[in-house]
């Protein structure tokens, strides 16, 4: 067996029948069979310094953001207990933790919270005074929480209510709170198996054979656990740890390689995601939809399954739900002054993993993000195509502009022509900025959907950060947060990056990406969900899982849609091989089901050029397979064996930005906090930067309406998230008017609103509601509410209020009123801002339930509203 390895790296090396990390190694005994040694060292090195936070309601209510307790756990006869810690005050750890020493199993830990003094707020005033000056009710008290970064402490704050062994309980009832934790358990949760044989009947399948066992042997694992991720009722199974279909989840694995495999299965999942004839945005922060708004992947997913399977019906059924869907989107997410959809990211859907933490979900919602508009570019260019085969010009011609316009948005507000590749989001209250975090599926996407240029595709690949084990899904990572988005590198991502390398004919990274696909799946010995990406362990993040579907469908994908550069249209189906020197050879895929037609296919060399193709035995233009062919077809494939020609990878570290300055506001002065390694700062107005200073702080003028924020630069150039914008509006720019005066005023039990109550909304009570507005004089005004919605928690469930703004008949915008807790209805926030231009006098506005604004729930759409508040900003 040769020898010489296919890629090699200082972390790891693929070799054609082996992946050797350090000392672990994975084997392929046979195309059917393969050991692994690898056993996760995670557990074997945890420091005894814990960080940790405690937190009322499971909100991270108690010390401002990066400001955490710490400890050091070092242990006497197996067990420590922290000292009485105060709420809200924080505990510095008193002496530094010698070298070398970590932190042993099965460590007991007893952790202390003094609450008298929140307890005493509560029976004297009926509520506590968070730091942030949120006021949290007696009567809204659920208990406490510890959160942390050892397990099983979690920063998941959105789910901390759910941890019920993470709860302090005070059963002597004197206000001290304790809890008894077992830290580093010893078990076998971090060791997977050791040997996968091929156990599933997988004939009916696409059989694949090549010089390189290891790689075969994959392939063959993967179609195992695609077999077993399909349900009794055939739709797809995510993962081995979750159950359920879920829209991104299966449109990004339909369009890597489940179209071609499983068609059937495809189309069951696909349509198991549609209600009321529209796309369902699965559940998600704040409520799910519009604060989550990629459900339009979906789109793309089935227009793949058309061009596979050419089914006439199906173009007509999917062209109208895709329509559906986006004519609600454009009502409730679209920006016409940017051109962009709003929303999270795609598949980045757990809040602070990749936003700042400030973001409440309406501020998410109000993010422009590359990923999500790069899916909303391709779904509106396919709804285009799908309109043109269905003669139906004028929708073709409307949606194409559309398009357009998306492209243009993101390559006017989102590309970095110093970086070479894009930024990750538009984000900020009335005046946004842009992060300059590199996303990496939005980059991978914009190559493959022709959103940037040539030149920009190439320079996306070359210069977007890749670090040792893969590349991360977003760079710099955030400090202070646990690997799971962030610090953290999916498969299914690196299979779209390998897609975009191998577009781009950048060998050096296509090798790369596909090594760091292989390497995991050999040494696991299954396609995890993701692994930290500083380590290359599957064991540390958040949440994990094997067998996972898209990342299977993705190490699949390298074989049809790289190695044979499988692509498929709407008449035909293509053949672009992409084949990295390393990977040259023979190689064959048999029984390859395309419509009506079975086709065993040969192919040898590598490169780009094919030298010459046949089938059965004759010469095939242009490399098509007509979509009409029947029966069963030779191909035979020579590649001219040509470099590809780019080498360009831009290796990093895993390192991480630094954190958000804390900044505030007094007397005409902005002052805000320092931080390690910081060079220099940026202070931005309304969204500009106005100073660069190694100062922390700034005079600035009083006069017109103004939003401020600083962002650190770190000495390797990393840029913190700017803080939540410190407003200053001037005196007389700001007018309040109470709901209660404009709507029957509601009789319920909650507290913390001003003026003389408040009033519900939902689909059967106040479902428009008309306000009366004296306008001092004409300008741009910001107009929110202040409301509350305890339908559900701020991060799942799917009961986000939507409503339609107007004046008189003509459409303002769309005010979002996401949860904001379970059964926290005296929790009161703002709604998104809606910019509106009014004229000096009396104006009517109008809030109401309109057709558009119906949520994923379908029955409760309801909030809270206190009161409409409006805001000169020009």
């Amino acid at each position: 067996m040769q020898e010489e390895p296919i890629f090699k790296s200082e972390q790891y090396a693929i070799y054609p029948n082996r992946v050797v990390q350090g000392s672990f190694e994975a084997k392929a005994l046979s195309p059917t069979e393969l050991v692994s040694n690898y056993r996760s060292m995670a557990k074997e090195f945890l420091s005894p310094e814990l960080k940790f936070k405690f937190s009322i309601n499971g909100k991270d209510n108690e010390m401002l953001s990066g400001r955490d307790h710490t400890f050091a756990c070092m242990a006497e006869n197996g067990s420590c207990e922290t000292p009485l810690i105060v709420f809200g005050t924080q505990n510095n750890i008193s002496s530094k933790v010698p070298a070398n020493t970590y932190l042993a199993p099965n460590t007991r830990l007893k952790i202390r919270l003094d609450m008298r003094h929140v307890l005493e707020a509560f029976s004297k005033k009926g509520f506590y005074t968070a730091f942030n000056g949120d006021k949290i009710y007696k009567e809204d008290f659920k208990g406490v929480f510890v959160a942390g970064g050892t397990a099983p402490l979690t920063w998941d704050f959105d789910n901390l209510h759910n941890f019920k062994n993470l709860e302090l309980k005070d059963a002597d009832e004197d206000g001290i709170y304790e809890l008894d934790l077992v830290l580093n358990p010893s078990g076998d949760e971090t060791v997977t198996a050791s040997t996968w044989k091929l156990s599933k009947n997988v004939a009916a399948f696409p059989q694949y054979r090549s010089g390189y066992p290891m790689v075969d042997a994959l392939y063959n694992l993967s179609l195992e656990e695609m077999v077993n991720a399909v349900e009794p009722d055939s739709t797809f199974r995510t993962g081995k740890e979750w159950a359920g279909v879920w829209t991104r989840d299966i449109s990004y694995s339909i369009i890597l390689s489940m179209a071609a495999l499983q068609p059937k299965v495809a189309y069951n999942s696909l349509m198991r995601k549609v209600k009321n004839g529209r796309i369902v945005q699965d559940t998600g922060t704040g409520g799910a939809y519009p604060v989550s708004s990629d459900r339009i992947i979906w789109a793309v997913a089935a227009w793949e399954l058309y061009k596979v399977t050419g089914d006439q019906n199906w173009l007509k059924e999917s062209f109208q739900i895709v329509k559906n869907t986006l004519e609600d989107d454009l009502k409730n997410v679209y920006d016409p002054k940017t051109g962009l959809f709003k929303g999270e990211s795609s598949f980045l859907d757990w809040r602070e993993q990749t936003y700042p933490e400030w973001m409440q979900p309406v501020d998410i919602y109000e993010s422009e993000n590359l990923g999500t508009n790069a899916v909303f570019y391709q779904a509106t260019s396919i709804l285009s195509q799908m309109a043109t085969l269905l003669n139906d010009g004028t929708s073709a011609t409307r949606f194409q502009a559309l398009a357009e316009k998306v492209k243009k948005g993101i390559n006017e507000h989102l590309w970095m022509s110093d970086k070479g590749y894009y930024g990750q989001y538009l984000y900020g209250r009335n005046y946004k900025t842009l992060s300059p975090k590199a996303e990496a599926l939005g980059e991978a996407l914009t190559v493959l959907f022709g959103i940037a240029d040539a030149e920009k595709q190439k320079q996306i690949v070359g210069n977007t950060p890749v670090a040792p084990f893969g590349i991360p899904t977003i760079y710099p990572q955030i400090p202070n947060i646990p690997p799971y988005h962030n610090n953290a590198t999916w498969p299914f991502v690196q299979s779209y990056w390998s897609l975009a390398a191998a577009k781009v004919k950048n060998e050096e990274a296509l090798l790369e990406s596909m090594s760091a696909i292989y390497r995991p799946a050999a040494l696991f010995l299954t396609n995890k969900e993701n692994f930290v990406a500083i380590s290359g362990d599957y064991a540390g993040t958040q949440i994990n899982s094997s067998n996972m579907l898209w990342s299977l469908a993705g190490n699949l994908s390298m074989t049809y849609k790289v190695i044979f550069g499988m692509e498929y249209r709407a008449n035909n189906l293509v053949f672009q091989p992409v084949v990295p020197q390393a990977f040259g050879g023979k190689r064959q895929l048999t029984n390859f089901r395309y419509r009506s037609a079975v086709l065993d296919i040969e192919m040898e060399g590598h490169g780009d050029q094919i030298q010459s193709i046949t089938l059965d035995g004759k010469p095939l233009p242009n490399a098509e397979i007509p979509g009409a062919l029947t029966g069963q077809h030779a191909v035979k494939i020579v590649l001219a064996n040509n470099p590809l020609g780019e080498n360009k990878v831009n290796r990093v570290a895993v390192e991480f930005a630094p954190a958000t300055p804390v900044v505030t506001y007094a007397n005409g002065t902005l002052s805000w906090t320092a931080g390690n390694g910081v060079k220099h700062f940026k202070v931005l107005k309304n969204g500009e930067q106005i100073e660069k200073t190694n100062k922390t702080q700034l005079q600035v003028n009083k006069g017109a309406y103004a939003e401020y924020q600083v962002i650190a630069v770190h000495t390797r150039g990393h840029e913190s998230f700017a803080n939540e914008p410190v407003v200053v509006v001037p005196t007389g720019k700001q007018i309040i008017q109470e709901v209660e005066n404009s709507a029957t005023k509601a009789s319920l039990p909650y507290k913390g609103f001003s003026g003389k109550g408040f009033v519900e909304i939902s689909k059967t009570q106040n479902t428009q509601v008309t306000f009366k507005v004296q306008v001092p004089e004409t300008g741009i005004y910001a107009i929110d509410f202040r409301y509350a919605n305890g339908e559900g928690p701020i991060n799942t469930e799917n009961k986000c209020a939507i409503r339609t703004f107007r004046q008189g008949d003509a459409f303002l915008g769309t005010v979002v009123l996401p949860q904001r807790g379970t059964n926290e209805w005296s929790d009161w926030g703002f709604t998104n801002a809606v910019q509106v231009k009014l004229e000096k006098g009396t104006r009517e506005l109008t809030l109401a339930f309109e057709p558009a604004n119906e949520n994923m729930n379908g029955e409760i759409n309801r909030a809270l509203l206190d009161y409409l508040r409006l805001t000169r900003i020009e």
